[in-house]
C-alpha cells in the first residue's frame, strides 16, 4: 500500500522562534519537504530535519522567483509523492498569507491537508511596541487591513468607513503606501493629531519603531529610513506605546553578541541573551568529537578499581564518558567507590544530571585550582584518572607531577576549529562600534581568531571565562573582561555590566 502524504500549512509567527506553537514546531521536525517564506527566522529553519527537502519560495514587493501557481505545483507533487509537506509562511496562513489559494488545488485532487494557526504580526508587533490593539478609555475594536496592491494599482481601501468605525487600524505589507494610506484617513476626516506608529522588524531583535501623529508619521519615517516588513497602527492606542514599551527595557535591548560555543552547548548562553533582549549571532567556532576506537579509554575503564578520583575538566567530557557506557549497556556501578571531581559548577551540574554528585569543585573554576584541591584531597599511593581533551592545556598536569601525585591523562574527545563563513561576522563588526563575543574556552578563542581577519580583533570586546581564556584572548590582542565565575550567569553579569558603564561614558 502506497503511503498517502499530505500538506500541513504551518504558520510561523512574526520572528521570534518563542512565537512558534508547539504544534508547529512539531510538525517542521517531522517534515520530508518544507516550502518556507522569506520571513521565516534563521531560528526557525534549523528545527527542519537535516534530510528533509528544502525549498525557499519566498517573495519580496514586486519580486517573485517562484510564481504562486508553481508552489501551488509543488505541494501537490511532493504530498502526492508520499510526502509530508510542510508549508512554512510567516505570520498566520490565512492572514494575508495566500492559504487559502494554496489549498485550492490539493482539494480538487483530494490531498489531505490541515493547517495550523500563527501568530500575526497584525498583534504581535504592537505587543512588541507596547501598544495595546484595543483598551477600555480608547477603543474596543481593531481592524486588520491590507497595505499592499498589485503592481501598477491604485490602493483600494474604504478609508471613509474605517474612520468611522473608530478602532484601532493594523496595516500590513503597507510600507511602500504609507503616504497613501495617511492621506486616504486624513481626507476623510481623521483628526490630523491622532497617534499613530510603525514597528519594523516587530518582535526580532532589530525591532524598531516610529511614533508620531498621522500627519507626521510618514516624514518621521522616511527619516529613520524605515522598511519592510512593516507594521502600522492607527489609533489612540499608540499614545501608550513609550508608557507600555517593555522591548526596549530590557537590560541588553540593542546589544549585538557574537556566542562561539559549539552548537550542541551554545544553546543556553543564546537563549538567556536573548531573553535579556540582546541580538545573538551564533558563530560555533569549534566542534566537540569524541575519539572513536578509543583503546585507552576501554583500557583504563577495564581497570576502574585502581583508581580512587575520576576528574572531569568539561561538561563535554562528562557527557562522551556516560554516553559511552550506556553504549557499552553500562551504568554508575562500574563507578562504585570512587570519588568525582568537576572542574567547575557545569560540569558538576552535567555530572549531577547522570546521577552522581561530585565530592569536589574548587572555589576558582579553572584547571589549576582543580589540581591543587586533589593533591589536597588524595595521597601520593591514590591514582588520579583524568577525562579530558587531547589538546587539554599543561596546567592540571603541572601542578600533579609537581605534587608526585600518580595520575592517567586519558583523551576522551577532541575539539576541531571550524570556518563557517565570516563575511557576515565581519560585516557585523565593521557596522558596530560595540560587538560582545563570547569566549567560554581558549579553544573558542583559537578558532574565531582563525576564522575572521585580523584587523577586526582589535575591533571587538571579548567576555572570558577564565585565566586560560583571558591568555589567549591576550595572545591575539583582543580587548576582554573575564567574567568573575567560570560559568553563563557571570558571563552574561560581566556582559551587562561593560554595557551599562559604555552608556555611562557615551552620555558624559
Amino acid at each position: 500500500m502506497l503511503k498517502k502524504g499530505r500538506v500541513v500549512l504551518v504558520g510561523a509567527g512574526p520572528g521570534d522562534m518563542g512565537l512558534l506553537t508547539i504544534k508547529g514546531a512539531e510538525y517542521i521536525k517531522k517534515a520530508d519537504v518544507v516550502l518556507y517564506d522569506r520571513l521565516v527566522s534563521k531560528d526557525i529553519l534549523e528545527l527542519i530535519p537535516s534530510n528533509a527537502k528544502k525549498l525557499d519560495v519566498g517573495k519580496e514587493s514586486g519580486k517573485h522567483p517562484v510564481p504562486q501557481e508553481e508552489t501551488n505545483r509543488i505541494l501537490f507533487e511532493e504530498a502526492s509523492d508520499g510526502k509530508l509537506v510542510v508549508r512554512l509562511k510567516g505570520g498566520d496562513p490565512f492572514v494575508f498569507g495566500r492559504g487559502g489559494e494554496e489549498l485550492e488545488l490539493l482539494e480538487q485532487n483530494g490531498i489531505p491537508f490541515e493547517v495550523v494557526p500563527g501568530i500575526t504580526s497584525a498583534i504581535s508587533a504592537p505587543a512588541f511596541a507596547g501598544i495595546p490593539l484595543t483598551h477600555r478609555d480608547f477603543c474596543s475594536s481593531f481592524h486588520i487591513i491590507t497595505g499592499h496592491q498589485k503592481k501598477g494599482k491604485e490602493l483600494s481601501v474604504n478609508f471613509k468607513a474605517l474612520v468611522q468605525a473608530g478602532g484601532t487600524l493594523v496595516f500590513l505589507m503597507g510600507i511602500s503606501s504609507l503616504g497613501q494610506i495617511l492621506e486616504g484617513l486624513l481626507a476623510e476626516g481623521m483628526d490630523r493629531n491622532m497617534p499613530a506608529a510603525v514597528i519594523e522588524n516587530g518582535t526580532r531583535p532589530d525591532q524598531r519603531k516610529v511614533v508620531g501623529t498621522i500627519e507626521t508619521l510618514f516624514d518621521k519615517a522616511m527619516e529613520e529610513k524605515v522598511k519592510s516588513p512593516a507594521v502600522i497602527v492607527v489609533g489612540e492606542v499608540c499614545g501608550l506605546s513609550d508608557k507600555f514599551d517593555w522591548f526596549s527595557k530590557r537590560e541588553l535591548s540593542g546589544v549585538k553578541v557574537i556566542v562561539t560555543r559549539p552548537k550542541s552547548s551554545g544553546g543556553k548562553l543564546s537563549a538567556r541573551l536573548k531573553e535579556m533582549g540582546a541580538e545573538v549571532m551564533d558563530y560555533p567556532c569549534i566542534e566537540i568529537r569524541e575519539i572513536e576506537k578509543n583503546s585507552r579509554m576501554e583500557a583504563v575503564l577495564n581497570k576502574i578499581k585502581e583508581y580512587s578520583w575520576i576528574v572531569f575538566t568539561s561538561k563535554n567530557g562528562v557527557g562522551i564518558l556516560f554516553e559511552y557506557l550506556k553504549r557499552r549497556k553500562k551504568d554508575l556501578r562500574v563507578f562504585a567507590g570512587q570519588s568525582f571531581a568537576a572542574v567547575g559548577s557545569q560540569t558538576a551540574e552535567t555530572l549531577a544530571g547522570y546521577g552522581i554528585i561530585a565530592d569536589y569543585v574548587p572555589e576558582t573554576f579553572d584547571g589549576k585550582h582543580l589540581a591543587q584541591g586533589l593533591c589536597e584531597l588524595t595521597g601520593e599511593d591514590e591514582k588520579i584518572l583524568l577525562f579530558r581533551a587531547l589538546k587539554g592545556s599543561d596546567e592540571i598536569t603541572d601542578v600533579l607531577k609537581r605534587n608526585k601525585r600518580v595520575f592517567e591523562d586519558v583523551p576522551i574527545y577532541d575539539t576541531l576549529y571550524i570556518n563557517m563563513g565570516s563575511q557576515h561576522i565581519e560585516t557585523l563588526i565593521n557596522d558596530n562600534p560595540f560587538i560582545c563575543v563570547t569566549f567560554t574556552s581558549a579553544s573558542t578563542v583559537e578558532g574565531f581568531a582563525r576564522s575572521i581577519n585580523e584587523i577586526y580583533y582589535s575591533r571587538i570586546t571579548g567576555i572570558c571565562i577564565g585565566r586560560q581564556t583571558s591568555k589567549a584572548a591576550e595572545k591575539y590582542g583582543i580587548k576582554h573582561f573575564i567574567s568573575d565565575e567560570a560559568n553563563i550567569d557571570s558571563m552574561i553579569k560581566k556582559i551587562t555590566e561593560v554595557q551599562n558603564e559604555l552608556n555611562t561614558t557615551t552620555q558624559a
